[in-house]
């Protein structure tokens, strides 16, 4: 890969929350990269963004197929930011044309498709990081420092859990965009990728067998309690309900002024009657027990590593730990106890503790977008363009085909009720050629 010294140009394909984040990041940058163009089938998302990035007009698309068609590529790089079943096409579709790719996590909603994003960005030469935004984190980072470091000697077992928070699985899990695997892939895939893949970039060994147990419990249409109705508006007990939609925007969050995410999902017109509109008439209005989400709201995995290493990990929507993921690292000369701001580090040989408070210790505000690591996949992608060095970037083609495998592994496991070894998932060539729209 060249080096590149003249002003990077990026193209941005998904204006929604996560399309919006990145171009965010980019702009702030001090590199100061030029966002060229974006596509997006949604207007007002595209006239934002487009807006928001000093777009012309005339780069404004509804279809990215219409960029990926210039007879000319426009930009170094492209930002892939659909929806979690649209990635594929454009991935390979700009791979093809040359483009660099920073795609968002999960890869791709099948393991055939994954595979053949990786061989396309192999084929064209092409850069490709994916957002695995978790190995970019201060606090992330620091774990893998101490645990390289051989303060806590070899690693035995991993626990890992994380906390989806139980209004975080109703916005987007029942209600939401990811809410159907039809749709968009399974919890796993779609909400825990990051997981799956911190626990392989932490313990650093092949995996090599999973087992999972996980089902849908509580959103379904069996734990509808007695008079509830069809939307929290219409419902006579919704002031009960803690998933109920005008409790979540409008009584905790718009009502007292604050319409950032999630309420700037569910409509553009941040407004009490922008909001209420929303409710009585959109999907994040509808009563949690009367959707057709069918993922799961509660799942564990259970990971057998090269060495002897075993990992558990759960994921679970009843907890009201926001976004918080707690992980305890046992090696056999130290223990890692962390819950995602304090780590602390106890060694057997003298029961000493250190505590590292990556609140004051970290560079980067540790509050802004993932810990840090929205930011950090941004500054590590740009960094790999300038110096033409893949290295720059920790979730790299292989390493991110690596962890999708055993998330893939990890919902066969659940599915047919069996242990799956990791050498199941290795597809022959043969059988995952795909060519894009």
């Amino acid at each position: 890969m060249t080096p590149m010294d003249h002003p990077l140009k990026i193209v941005m394909i998904g204006a929604g929350n996560r399309g919006a984040t990145y171009a965010k990041r980019l702009l702030d940058h001090p590199d100061k990269p030029e966002i060229v163009a974006v596509a997006d089938p949604r207007e007002a998302h595209r006239l934002a963004l487009g807006t928001r990035c000093r777009i012309p007009e005339n780069r404004r698309y509804r279809d990215w197929r219409d960029i990926a068609a210039l007879p000319e590529r426009i930009a170094d790089a492209v930002v892939i930011a659909t929806p979690d079943n649209a990635h594929t096409a454009p991935a390979i579709a700009f791979a093809n044309r040359g483009y660099h790719l920073l795609l968002e996590k999960p890869m791709a909603p099948t393991l055939a498709e994954c595979e053949n994003i990786v061989a396309a960005v192999k084929r064209n030469h092409v850069l490709l990081g994916v957002c695995h935004v978790l190995r970019y984190t201060p606090y992330f980072q620091k774990i893998k420092a101490v645990i390289d470091s051989g303060a806590i000697g070899d690693i035995v077992t991993v626990q890992h859990l994380e906390s989806v928070v139980y209004w975080h699985q109703a916005h987007s899990y029942v209600r939401g965009n990811w809410r159907n695997e039809a749709e968009s892939s399974p919890m796993l895939l779609a909400k825990s990728c990051h997981d799956i893949d911190i626990l392989s970039f932490l313990i650093g060994r092949n995996c090599l067998q999973v087992g999972s147990f996980g089902s849908l419990k509580h959103f379904n249409a069996q734990s509808r309690p007695a008079g509830g109705a069809g939307r929290c508006l219409d419902c006579k007990i919704e002031a009960q309900c803690p998933y109920s939609a005008v409790k979540i925007y409008w009584r905790d969050r718009a009502a007292k002024r604050r319409f950032g995410w999630p309420v700037d999902i569910i409509t553009p017109d941040l407004t009490e009657h922008g909001v209420f509109e929303a409710l009585r008439n959109g999907p994040y209005g509808r009563c949690v027990y009367a959707c057709d989400n069918d993922v799961v709201d509660h799942q564990v995995v259970m990971l057998r590593f090269a060495d002897g290493v075993t990992a558990d990990f759960t994921m679970t929507a009843f907890t009201s730990l926001e976004g918080k993921r707690a992980t305890t690292i046992c090696g056999t000369h130290g223990q890692i106890i962390g819950d995602g701001t304090l780590i602390h580090v106890h060694r057997y040989l003298d029961d000493s503790c250190d505590t590292i408070d990556i609140q004051h210790s970290a560079t980067v505000d540790i509050n802004d977008g993932h810990g840090g690591g929205d930011g950090g996949i941004v500054n590590s992608f740009l960094q790999a363009l300038r110096s033409g060095n893949p290295d720059a970037l920790i979730s790299g083609p292989d390493t991110t085909l690596e962890s999708h495998r055993i998330v893939f592994a990890a919902e066969q496991a659940r599915r047919e009720n069996r242990l799956v070894n990791l050498s199941e998932m290795i597809l022959p060539p043969a059988k995952h050629q795909l060519t894009p729209r």
